[in-house]
């Protein structure tokens, strides 16, 4: 175990396990990881490794004697009836039998109904009459002469998931931990490898779980195929409910006038819409404008009554096209259905997802280190629903007066939301406020500036909020960075761009910045750029080809060329060099770095081949290792007059399939999404 593994099962003994366990014991089993997880939670949530074993087997054999497999569930009736009773692990609905008057329940994959189940059971469990819950349940058989007498009888019914948890314990617990700490965590408890993301892309995961702990909060997502959307909705919680975009009807989402029974809004924290995404799907446009008025006043109208509930909204889909193709062309809802595609049901949405910010999941991506039982952490979001700290900004900042209350609710619902999940205990510092703020109200903007360009009756809305001083600070999405050409376009059309961001702030992010996006020629100038994490269109040639050629000497700065992929990205840099050099002409680089502790030798016979690679294009690589182990410069240097001040040296990159040559990532470095980073470029007076 590494120190956070250690320091997990330290502070929370007992309610976390390894989360490659999952895979270990699931085997064939159809099952949600949170019901795998409540097994191995009884037995493997531990961090000595000779218990963790004879967990995993108990569990595989809990497992293979209790789950049904529907495949052999005649074989388990059979065992049923010839034992009198037996325990089965299947996902359990119950209707209430109006002839009978009593509850009946069904077996999915066990194939039997007609189960009769007592009125205490369903009053404890409510949500078993909505779409069915896993549950270990005892069934006992006794033939009955009776015509409509069912056989199976129900002993006992347990729904998966906990039944008790402290949460003044996880409260106090956390004040143990770093916010890093803390947010590599919950990164490992959703199931995912901390180390292989950045932090925005970190927030990203966890805004997907701010639906189970707000109330009436509605969420959108759209991104490519293969990020991971749906999996949240799917398998992390017993209290969310996932389904697909198009079989959701009136009556199943909201209520059977006819019948008076409830639908999903009134049975769980969370209702997710798989594939929401496609213009050519059919969809009921009473079902939408009923779905308008609940995402906006979390009520809907059953016959002459109007019935309040609390479940939020998440709508999953998968994308088509790129984000400039979508921005230039169309906007970033144009995937959606059309009777979704209105201005007014997209202005209810809190908070989108930039799902092309999020990497395709690829195996080295999910987490092997320890992680919350996710029914405990689904217990604990699910708590925090009673709270409210959508103030807790206030003390240092205020929204902007021109953000509308709809806009506002959004913002604020989003930071409680991240206040929730990351400062449960408070004692949030002014910048981690700050960045949560900002990252609430980028998710809006997005939004909000989309609607904007659907419908140019709404007025312009200037996104911005204000320190206790009076300074007004203006928030941008990610997007707009890339792509500012086509990101006002739309809006331009309703209205001035001038009135949103003022005559001279569209070129706030640097003209520099542009050029390096548009792929453009920049001038080799004096200058300061700033990139956001998860930004693409960067690359060497971009950033130092200018500044490089005519060089005859070049000297890089860098402690941090040891591992492959820090050899790969000088390797990277080395290529800008022979890009931009004269073929006739030759250039000296020299590397100046520490060397690894452990793997010394590799890191030279690396060198030893670049420098044999080089030699054949007209480079004479050399290096040399800083005698006190320690750098803290690093920067590039070079004969005729420019020194390049970086602040995470070549390591620009966000990690990407090395190995994996179908790939454009691999191939080409704007297609990448870089760490957030800042380079300084200045007239080096020493060489001139």
């Amino acid at each position: 175990m590494n120190e956070l593994d250690q320091k997990i099962n330290t502070h929370f003994p007992g309610l976390v396990v390894r989360k490659d366990l999952v895979k270990t014991v699931k085997g064939n089993a159809i099952v949600p990881s949170y019901v795998l997880e409540y097994l191995l939670g009884q037995y493997c949530a531990t961090s000595d490794d000779a218990t963790i074993q004879t967990g995993i087997e108990t569990v595989k054999e809990i497992l293979r004697k209790h789950y049904v497999h529907r495949n052999e569930a005649g074989l388990v009736r059979s065992n049923i009836k010839e034992k009198g009773r037996y325990k089965v692990i299947d996902k359990i609905a119950v209707a209430l039998n109006e002839k009978s008057d009593v509850y009946e329940a069904g077996f999915a994959n066990l194939g039997i109904k007609k189960v009769l189940v007592d009125s205490g059971t369903v009053k404890a469990h409510p949500r078993l009459l909505v779409s069915g819950v896993w549950c270990i349940a005892d069934i006992e058989y006794e033939f009955t002469e009776e015509k409509n007498a069912s056989p199976w009888i129900l002993s006992s019914l347990k729904p998966i998931q906990l039944s008790r948890f402290d949460f003044d314990g996880y409260v106090e617990a956390r004040k143990q931990f770093t916010l890093d700490e803390w947010i590599d965590l919950l990164i490992q408890s959703i199931g995912f490898n901390p180390e292989m993301f950045g932090k925005r892309s970190k927030l990203t995961q966890v805004i997907r779980l701010i639906p189970f702990c707000e109330r009436n909060y509605n969420l959108i997502e759209l991104g490519p195929k293969g990020t991971g959307k749906s999996h949240i909705y799917s398998e992390f919680s017993p209290h969310g409910i996932l389904i697909s975009g198009g079989e959701v009807t009136v009556p199943k989402l909201f209520v059977n006038n006819a019948s008076g029974k409830i639908g999903l809004v009134g049975y769980w924290d969370v209702v997710a819409f798989d594939e929401f995404a496609g213009k050519q799907k059919r969809v009921d446009k009473t079902l939408v404008d009923i779905m308008k008025n609940y995402m906006a006043n979390k009520s809907f109208s059953r016959g002459v009554e109007t019935i309040g509930a609390e479940a939020s909204m998440a709508f999953v889909g998968n994308t088509q096209h790129t984000v400039p193709y979508m921005l230039k062309h169309f906007d970033l809802f144009c995937e959606l259905p059309e009777k979704f595609y209105d201005s007014a049901f997209i202005d209810r949405i809190h908070f989108y997802i930039p799902g092309w910010e999020v990497d395709i999941l690829r195996g080295e991506m999910f987490a092997g280190g320890y992680g919350f039982v996710v029914d405990y952490l689904a217990e604990i979001l699910r708590a925090m629903r009673n709270h409210d700290y959508s103030d807790r900004y206030k003390g240092y900042f205020s929204l902007s007066s021109d953000i509308s209350t709809r806009d506002r609710d959004g913002i604020n619902k989003t930071f409680s939301g991240l206040m929730k999940i990351l400062f449960p205990q408070g004692g949030a510092s002014k910048n981690d406020i700050e960045e949560l703020l900002r990252f609430s109200i980028e998710g809006r903007k997005r939004v909000k500036d989309q609607v904007m360009r659907i419908d140019t009756t709404y007025p312009p809305v200037r996104f911005r909020y204000l320190d206790t001083s009076g300074q007004e600070k203006r928030v941008t999405t990610l997007e707009e960075e890339e792509y500012p050409q086509y990101y006002h376009k739309g809006i331009a059309e309703g209205g001035d761009t001038e009135e949103l961001y003022g005559p001279n702030e569209l070129a706030d992010c640097s003209v520099a910045v542009e050029e390096l996006l548009a792929n453009a020629e920049p001038l080799a100038k004096e200058q300061h750029l700033t990139f956001q994490e998860n930004q693409r269109g960067i690359s060497f040639d971009a950033l130092f080809g200018p500044y490089l050629r005519g060089a005859g000497k070049i000297t890089v700065t860098d402690p941090y060329i040891r591992l492959f992929y820090q050899i790969r990205n000088l390797m990277e840099f080395l290529e800008t060099v022979v890009k931009y050099k004269s073929r006739e002409e030759e250039v000296a680089v020299h590397l100046v770095t520490t060397e690894d502790e452990f793997k010394g030798v590799q890191q030279q016979e690396n060198f030893e081949k670049i420098k044999e690679s080089c030699s054949t294009v007209g480079i004479s690589f050399s290096w040399g290792f800083n005698s006190s182990g320690t750098i803290h410069a690093r920067h590039i240097i070079t004969d005729h007059g420019w020194k390049i001040i970086l602040d995470r040296g070549l390591d620009i990159f966000q990690h990407y399939e090395m190995n994996d040559v179908f790939t454009f990532a691999n191939r080409l470095q704007q297609y990448r999404p870089c760490k957030a980073f800042e380079v300084t470029y200045v007239r080096n007076i020493e060489t001139n």
